[in-house]
């Protein structure tokens, strides 16, 4: 008895129930606030607030940059150059100053070419209270300095704790229960494929949750219909979770292993999803044939694909693959439009990998972005899908805000084509000489 009184502490004990306590009031908030909202697809409205005191916080902190810049005579934003194409008279004769403009477009393109540029972060105008900036804004005056320091503690100390907490809780669900669906028979497909939907909707909701996503869905009555592909601009992995927390679809890539494995197999325990070996993704006819067999089936639910195959930095829209448009199904182009003030949302792959990328985006303000659903988009008659694949990257690119661009986004891991060599030659070429018209017309 001697013993057990020595070995036992009343602050220990206090401890564990101060610890019990705060465990089950965390858990509960999540579950009253996060997760039964999540499975209903309601919200409290709360993100949105927290959104709208952001854009206060960053206006008040803006114009106080501004100020202590001014009287600091400091540069606040990078002068760009807007150099436009100007076309030579054929007429004319040649002079040494004809060459002024084609130097300073050489120029432009080594210091700031279109390409490059959209592989980095977007700059932003002013300072979003977060670490990503040219300048070391917070370093002006002592209540900014202050302010940065409280919104780092909110960042890491509040709000990455509670979303690392819902990532794992939407993954751990998503993992268990398609699984658990997808040892229901075959034979109740429409009860199989009911329950794979809610579940699927109610997990990516979670996730999105533990990003903060703040999104407006527009033209929902566009929204893709089985049977169908849905095309999206790519900026991010987690477009995925923004567009699949409004609608279910059928995933298409590259089986992986480790986590990213598990949740694969999982998924299409419940779901068709298209899963490639690595071997199968260069053959283009078994990816081909395999598409085609799943859109055919019009009770399965629409493939998404984002064509331009690697991640731009929401600034614009590269080359779309034609692989998607060469099918014959009906396409449904989405286009997506990250908010940069709250975080940026670009994954620079050659820069940051998953783990590091995923720890900026949970430890950043918020995702905000906007959706908007067009009106579905079929390949007219003669028209290859190679014009097909413009005309929908262009509607993308009109409604989301973007640069729409003809480069091909592999340009980020390799070098530029003879072709688009070419292309530019002859434009110059064009610009020097004029064309044959031109010649014979002089």
């Amino acid at each position: 008895f001697e013993d057990f009184t020595l070995s036992f502490n009343p602050f220990d004990s206090l401890v564990c129930i101060l610890l019990g306590i705060s465990f089950t009031v965390w858990f509960t908030l999540l579950l009253v606030f996060i997760i039964v909202p999540a499975i209903f697809g309601v919200s409290f409205g709360i993100r949105r607030l927290y959104m709208k005191t952001l854009l206060k916080v960053f206006e008040w902190a803006t114009l106080r940059i501004e100020r202590g810049a001014k009287e600091k005579n400091h540069h606040l934003y990078k002068p760009y150059s807007n150099g436009k194409m100007c076309y030579l008279d054929s007429a004319s004769e040649f002079e040494m100053s004809d060459i002024f403009y084609f130097a300073r477009r050489g120029v432009e393109s080594i210091m700031d070419d279109e390409v490059t540029k959209r592989f980095s972060a977007e700059e932003l105008e002013s300072w979003n209270l977060l670490t990503r900036s040219n300048n070391n804004f917070h370093y002006i005056s002592l209540r900014l300095t202050v302010l940065w320091g409280l919104g780092l503690l909110i960042r890491y100390g509040f709000l990455l704790p509670l979303r690392v907490t819902l990532a794992v809780t939407g993954v751990s669900l998503l993992v268990i229960l398609t699984s658990v669906i997808g040892l229901l028979p075959n034979g109740r497909s429409e009860m199989k494929n009911f329950l794979s939907e809610k579940v699927h909707l109610m997990c990516y909701r979670i996730c999105v949750r533990a990003l903060t996503a703040i999104i407006t869905y527009h033209d929902s009555e566009n929204k893709p219909k089985n049977g169908g592909i849905c095309v999206a601009n790519h900026t991010s992995p987690i477009d995925v979770i923004i567009l699949a927390s409004d609608g279910c679809y059928a995933m298409v890539g590259q089986i992986h292993g480790g986590l990213m494995g598990v949740i694969q197999r999982s998924m299409v325990k419940a779901c068709p999803h298209i899963w490639f070996e690595r071997s199968e993704v260069k053959d283009r006819h078994l990816v081909a044939k395999r598409l085609s067999d799943h859109v055919e089936d019009k009770s399965k639910l629409p493939i998404l694909i984002f064509p331009e195959g690697t991640c731009i930095n929401n600034t614009s829209v590269m080359m779309f693959k034609k692989g998607s448009f060469e099918i014959g199904a009906t396409v449904y182009p989405v286009a997506i439009k990250y908010d940069p003030r709250f975080g940026d949302a670009f994954w620079n792959s050659s820069k940051f990998g998953m783990v590091n990328y995923l720890l900026r985006m949970m430890s950043s303000w918020a995702i905000v972005c906007s959706v908007w659903y067009l009106p579905p988009m079929s390949r007219e008659e003669g028209e290859d899908a190679v014009q097909f694949a413009n005309r929908v990257k262009a509607a993308i690119a009109r409604q989301g805000g973007l640069v729409d661009l003809l480069w091909d986004g592999g340009l980020k891991r390799a070098k530029v084509k003879d072709t688009f060599k070419e292309e530019q030659q002859k434009l110059y070429s064009k610009m020097l000489v004029g064309t044959q018209e031109d010649r014979s017309r002089s």
